[in-house]
């Protein structure tokens, strides 16, 4: 019988080596590598043992693939560094600049100003594991779901401009003051919000006369019993859709609100920055040759 050695799993990967299908490429970290602060290196101590490149590849693998912190695959850093940088981006600013980097260079290739004017907002409830705390977490009625529930504001390109994770008993009336409050706060170029049903009444009102901004309902046609696109309320919904594509985001399993929140970042991180490297190929001519 003859017996066949295995290889051992590489420690330490090389730049252009891409170990899994979240793996950045060396196109998509040239675009993320300036965004990215570099590890402090006081002088006399230690330098870095990990690159933030590795680091970004472990969250990147964790938010697409939807495993746990330790079932991270040994040829990552630690579970527990991995995780120590991800909480602590999230918490000092790092993960919302490298964000909001990405998303005024997306504007700007699409030939948009950096800055937006309008927006749109909903919301999406998610079922939430036994790891989220019952006072973090609530029971909405309408789509039957035990769990937290995110409340999206976007631009007109579908771009996550604010995130804000409540219990999914939290109505979007409610929510949505401070939804509106921190988009108003972050992005004071915005003068329009598009929005459906579920936020009418006094917000609009509230909006208008505190935060200066004009919130348009959006509402279905009269008589309709089928799915029909709305116009302004599909571009949020197709948002949704690619944060659910990566299957941390499908249930929620952070101890933390905020965690989510960055775990749903994280993800239009990795939509930004996968379209920002793609190769721009010239429009095909076609010829007629009959």
């Amino acid at each position: 019988m003859r017996l066949y050695r295995l290889a051992p799993v590489p420690t330490e990967l090389t730049p252009t080596t891409r170990a899994y299908a979240s793996s950045l490429t060396d196109a998509e970290w040239a675009v993320l590598q300036p965004l990215v602060p570099r590890p402090a290196t006081p002088q006399g101590g230690r330098p870095p043992k990990y690159s933030p490149r590795r680091i970004i590849d472990a969250i990147r693998y964790l938010v697409r693939s939807g495993c746990a912190w330790r079932l991270l695959p040994r040829d990552f850093p630690p579970p527990g560094t991995v995780y120590w940088w991800f909480a602590k981006w999230a918490a000092d600013g790092t993960l919302e600049r490298i964000h909001d980097g990405l998303r005024e260079r997306v504007r700007e290739a699409a030939g948009r100003r950096a800055a937006p004017s309008a927006a749109v907002v909903d919301s999406q409830s998610v079922r939430a594991a036994d790891t989220v705390g019952k006072h973090s977490r609530g029971w909405d009625a309408g789509k039957k779901v035990n769990g937290r529930k995110r409340h999206l504001a976007v631009d007109t390109m579908g771009l996550l401009l604010v995130v804000l994770v409540t219990a999914a008993c939290v109505q979007d009336r409610d929510a949505g003051r401070a939804l509106l409050w921190r988009l108003r706060a972050s992005h004071r170029s915005i003068r329009l919000v598009w929005a459906d049903g579920g936020y009418a009444g006094k917000l609009v009102a509230w909006a208008a006369c505190v935060l200066h901004l004009a919130v348009e309902i959006v509402r279905k046609r009269p008589g309709q019993s089928t799915f029909e696109v709305l116009a302004r309320r599909w571009v949020v919904e197709r948002t949704l859709a690619w944060i659910s594509k990566h299957r941390r985001c499908v249930r929620d399993y952070e101890r933390l609100p905020a965690h989510h929140a960055a775990m749903a970042t994280w993800a239009m991180v990795a939509v930004m920055t996968r379209r920002l490297a793609r190769p721009h190929r010239p429009p095909s001519i076609q010829t007629n040759t009959a």
